[in-house]
């Protein structure tokens, strides 16, 4: 699921969308790219983080394995906006995107720790 997650987030981020109708109508929504950008980095981070404690049965630890997976995070963000920037022609790279990827995923790193915080029921590891 992460990986086609993240397969997901580079194809919406480095193909045109240009030659299609993409009409929204009359709805104007301020910052909805930015909007997206958040919400598809929680996604990234959240899925990320349950990818690598399945992958390692747990035995990577919480801190651990939420560092590498935001670490891995931003990273990705910022080579998206850089392939942006050199690879396409009618795309643009923003200093805003980045910003946007680096909050989604601090915010789905901050959603693992709730949910496997000590109120919770669900133990890291198996």
């Amino acid at each position: 699921m992460f990986i086609s997650w993240a397969a997901i987030i580079t194809m919406l981020s480095l193909f045109s969308f240009s030659e299609m109708d993409l009409d929204t109508g009359n709805l104007n929504i301020p910052y909805a790219d930015k909007i997206t950008h958040f919400i598809f980095y929680l996604g990234f981070a959240t899925m990320g983080s349950l990818s690598l404690r399945e992958r390692t049965s747990g035995g990577l630890g919480l801190g651990k394995t939420l560092f590498i997976v935001l670490v891995f995070a931003i990273l990705y963000g910022i080579l998206i906006e850089v392939l942006q920037y050199t690879v396409t022609i009618d795309r643009m790279a923003e200093f805003g995107d980045v910003l946007a990827n680096t909050l989604g995923a601090f915010a789905g790193i901050g959603l693992i720790r709730w949910i496997f915080s000590k109120k919770n029921p669900l133990k890291w590891k198996f």
